[in-house]
C-alpha cells in the first residue's frame, strides 16, 4: 500500500496526466486508479488507525461542502462535492495511515522535496527558453508556472515554499560520503530560485514567515520579529514584484476588495455559507484567500470544522517542540522530572539510541511545523481551501504524530469531545479577525 501511495503522491505532483499532450490524447487515468489500488491495499491491510481528530473532521467538512449546496437550492451539487473531495479524504486517510514509522515519513518527504525540484527545474527551463518541457510557456512573460493545479507561479511557490523545509532537513543526515547532503542541498538550492522565478509576492512573504517561525523556535519571538522584519526589507529590495508590495497596488487592491465581498457573503448566510465553488458566481474575483473563502462557501460551521483540522495539525507538532530536550535526557536516565520525563513510558534505562530516536522525532516535527507555517502563510493570499496538497501535508503530520504516541505514550491525545469550545471561540475569533483585518486594509486602500 506505502508504494502504491507514493505512487499517487508523485502523480498528484508531476501531473504527467495534465501535460498539453496528454490532454490531447488521454489515456488512462491513472491518479484516480492508484488512489483506488491503494485503498484496496489498505482495506485488506491489518494496520489501520483512527486515533486523530482529524480523521472524523475531514467527512465532516466533507458532509458541510454537501449540504452547502442543498440548502443554496442544487441538490445535485451535493453530488459534484462529493465526486471532488472525497477522493481528498481518501487519500488524506490512506497516506496518514501510510507513514506509520519514522523511515517513511523520511520516504514522504524525499517524494515531496524530489518531485518540487522537478518542477523548479521546469521553471527555470521556462526562464531560459522561454517554455519548459511540457509545453508550457512563461505566465505573463516572466514568471514560471507548471500544469494542472500549479499552473498559476503563486500555486508553484506555495508548494516550493513548503517543501523547503523538507529538503533542507534531509540535507541534515549526511551519509554517502557526504553526497546525500550535497544532493539534498542543491534540491534546496533549486527550490529556492524557482521561488524567485515565481515572482510570487505571497509566496517570498510565506518565506520571510518560514524564516520566522524557525528563528522563534531557536532564538525567541524577539529576535524572530527582528530578523524577519530585516528578511522583509532585503526581499523588498530585491529586483521582483516584492517592490511593489503596496495595499494601494492595483493587484494587491482587488484581493482586499474580494475579501471584503467574501466577509458580506458570509453575513448573507452565516451558518452554511453561499455554497461550495460558489464564491465565483456571486463576484468577479476568487477569494485570494483560502481562510475567507471558505467562510464564505460553507458559513461558520464549515470554518469551525476546517479551523480544527488546521489547528490540530499545528497542535501535534507543536506539543512534540514543547517537550524540552533537556527534560527528555533526564527521563532517559530513570529520573522522574515531570511530564517531559515521562515520555519513556515503561523505559528504566534507555540507551543513548533511544535519546537519538527522540531527537529525530522532534526534528522532523520542527519540519512540519515549517512547511505547515509556509503553505498556510502562502495560503493566505490564494484560494486553496480545497487543494489535495494541503491535506496530504496534513496526513503527513497526523502519521507522524500517531507514530509518536506510539512510542512515546505520554504525548498529549487530542480528543475532539474535549476542545468543541475551544474551535467554537477561535472560529468566532478568526471572523473577528478576519472582518477587522480587511476594514483596516481597506482604510490603507
Amino acid at each position: 500500500m506505502f508504494l502504491l501511495i507514493l505512487a499517487y503522491l508523485v502523480l498528484v505532483l508531476i501531473r504527467p496526466q495534465d501535460y498539453p499532450a496528454s490532454l490531447d490524447s488521454p489515456g488512462l487515468a491513472w491518479q484516480p486508479i492508484v488512489l483506488v489500488l491503494a485503498a484496496l491495499a489498505w482495506l485488506m491491510s491489518p494496520r489501520k488507525s483512527f486515533a486523530a481528530p482529524q480523521y472524523l473532521l475531514l467527512p465532516l467538512f466533507l458532509l458541510v461542502l454537501m449540504l452547502s449546496k442543498v440548502v443554496n437550492g442544487w441538490t445535485g451539487g451535493a453530488l459534484v462535492q462529493l465526486t471532488k473531495f472525497a477522493p481528498v479524504v481518501l487519500a488524506f486517510v490512506l497516506l496518514a495511515n501510510a507513514v506509520d514509522t519514522r523511515e517513511r515519513v523520511r520516504a514522504v518527504m524525499a517524494v515531496f522535496a524530489v518531485c518540487a525540484g522537478v518542477l523548479a527545474l521546469h521553471g527555470i527551463e521556462q526562464s531560459i527558453t522561454g517554455v519548459g518541457w511540457t509545453g508550457v510557456t512563461l505566465s505573463q512573460q516572466t514568471r514560471i508556472q507548471y500544469v494542472g493545479i500549479f499552473n498559476d507561479p503563486n500555486d508553484l511557490g506555495m508548494l516550493f515554499v513548503t517543501c523547503l523545509p523538507m529538503s533542507l532537513y534531509l540535507s541534515s543526515r549526511g551519509g554517502l560520503m557526504g553526497l546525500r547532503r550535497l544532493f539534498w542541498l542543491l534540491v534546496a538550492g533549486v527550490l529556492l530560485y524557482g521561488i524567485y522565478l515565481t515572482d510570487s509576492r505571497g509566496t517570498m512573504l510565506a518565506l520571510v514567515v518560514l524564516l520566522g517561525v524557525w528563528v522563534w523556535q531557536r532564538r525567541g519571538v524577539v529576535t524572530a520579529g527582528a530578523l524577519g522584519a530585516g528578511a522583509l526589507a532585503v526581499l523588498i529590495a530585491l529586483p521582483s514584484r516584492m517592490q511593489e508590495l503596496d495595499v494601494a497596488e492595483a493587484s494587491a487592491q482587488g484581493r482586499v476588495e474580494s475579501w471584503y465581498e467574501g466577509m458580506h457573503m458570509f453575513i448573507s448566510r452565516p451558518l452554511l455559507g453561499i455554497g461550495a465553488d460558489g464564491y465565483s458566481d456571486l463576484y468577479n474575483l476568487t477569494a485570494h484567500n483560502s481562510f475567507v473563502l471558505v467562510l464564505a462557501e460553507t458559513g461558520i460551521i464549515g470554518f469551525t470544522i476546517w479551523l480544527a483540522f488546521i489547528g490540530y495539525c499545528f497542535r501535534m507538532v507543536l506539543a512534540v517542540l514543547r517537550q524540552q530536550d533537556d527534560g527528555v535526557d533526564d527521563g532517559l536516565h530513570g529520573a522522574a522530572v515531570g511530564p517531559q520525563g515521562q515520555l519513556f513510558a515503561g523505559v528504566v534505562e534507555p540507551d543513548d539510541g533511544a535519546a537519538l530516536q527522540w531527537h529525530e522525532d522532534r526534528a522532523i516535527a520542527m519540519t512540519l511545523l515549517l512547511s505547515l507555517s509556509g503553505f498556510f502563510a502562502a495560503a493566505f493570499f490564494l484560494s486553496r481551501s480545497y487543494v489535495v496538497v494541503l491535506y496530504l501535508l496534513a496526513a503527513l503530520v497526523v502519521g507522524h504524530y500517531c507514530g509518536m504516541q506510539a512510542r512515546y505514550p505520554a504525548l498529549p491525545r487530542f480528543r475532539l469531545e474535549h476542545d468543541l469550545l475551544r474551535w467554537a471561540l477561535w472560529s468566532v475569533s478568526g471572523v473577528v479577525g478576519l472582518y477587522l483585518v480587511v476594514k483596516v486594509l481597506l482604510g490603507m486602500v
